[in-house]
């Protein structure tokens, strides 16, 4: 399969990104563990023109995630990051894509973040060893993080730029240092959503207390999630690294992103009627 030149891969986005954004996008190496919904934004960010993205996970894909991951039922059973890869050369053959099926642990988050420019969080929040492990490594090497988040029908990004006053421990309520494998993940996201909750979209609300309600007894309860959702986050996400690479303003922790089309569907929009 031959590789299509990157000007022309990329001459859409002209108007919306800027030519110095576009060759800042295409060196950019970026850090997406959790391919299960960083699927999605891993397509996204490589249609937008990055060309370097380094993906770990170490779930195979299963029925339950064709809802709203990028994946097809011909997929089924194989590794995430396998299929990913795949399918992310198909669309441009001149990327470069390194697959590594694994767990992120704090035994080789040190690793895995050396040598990318910005780290994606997308792990599977019950992988709270993880998740920690990895942001206390790209604040060790000076990396930012994005942390992305499906939403029901919307998404969350939260952006910890590198060296930055707000930390991934503390907004999971756990101690600046340390292992954090004693402390609960169900305690520590029940009270990050309590935080969020009057900003959520009621039904969201609903269903991840029900969700939260579960784990709580122990029972596994995988959270429920729609495509609008993955698709949302991933938007998002891509809006904020353009933003950042173009030196536009964007929240930062303890600040969180927020899209709603729930919201934007019903309260939001312009009257097209004639002589309005």
């Amino acid at each position: 399969m031959s590789a299509i030149p990157y000007e022309t891969f990329v001459l859409r986005n002209a108007g919306y990104v800027p030519p110095a954004v576009q060759q800042r996008l295409a060196g950019l190496r970026i850090l997406i563990a959790g391919c299960g919904m960083g699927s999605v934004l891993a397509e996204v960010l490589l249609r937008l023109g990055v060309l370097h993205l380094h993906l770990v996970d170490g779930d195979v894909v299963e029925g339950h995630n064709l809802n709203r991951q990028d994946f097809a039922a011909t997929d089924l059973g194989r590794a995430k990051v396998d299929a990913l890869r795949e399918r992310l050369l198909a669309i441009n053959p001149a990327a470069t894509i390194v697959a590594v099926r694994g767990l992120v642990t704090p035994d080789n988050a040190a690793a895995l973040v050396a040598g990318c420019d910005l780290v994606v969080d997308t792990i599977d929040f019950l992988a709270l060893e993880g998740v920690i492990a990895l942001h206390d490594a790209a604040r060790a090497q000076g990396r930012p993080v994005l942390s992305a988040l499906n939403i029901g029908f919307g998404g969350g990004v939260i952006y910890l730029p590198a060296g930055g006053p707000c930390t991934a421990r503390q907004l999971f309520g756990l101690p600046e240092t340390g292992p954090v494998d004693g402390y609960s993940y169900v305690a520590c996201y029940s009270a990050l959503v309590q935080r969020i909750g009057a900003h959520l979209d009621p039904q969201v609300a609903r269903v991840l207390a029900s969700a939260m309600h579960v784990l709580a007894d122990g029972r596994p309860c995988p959270a429920p999630q729609v495509a609008a959702g993955s698709y949302a986050m991933a938007a998002m996400a891509g809006t904020v690294v353009v933003r950042l690479l173009a030196g536009d303003p964007v929240p930062a922790a303890p600040r969180m992103m927020l899209l709603s089309l729930n919201e934007i569907v019903t309260g939001h929009g312009c009257e097209l009627g004639r002589g309005a």
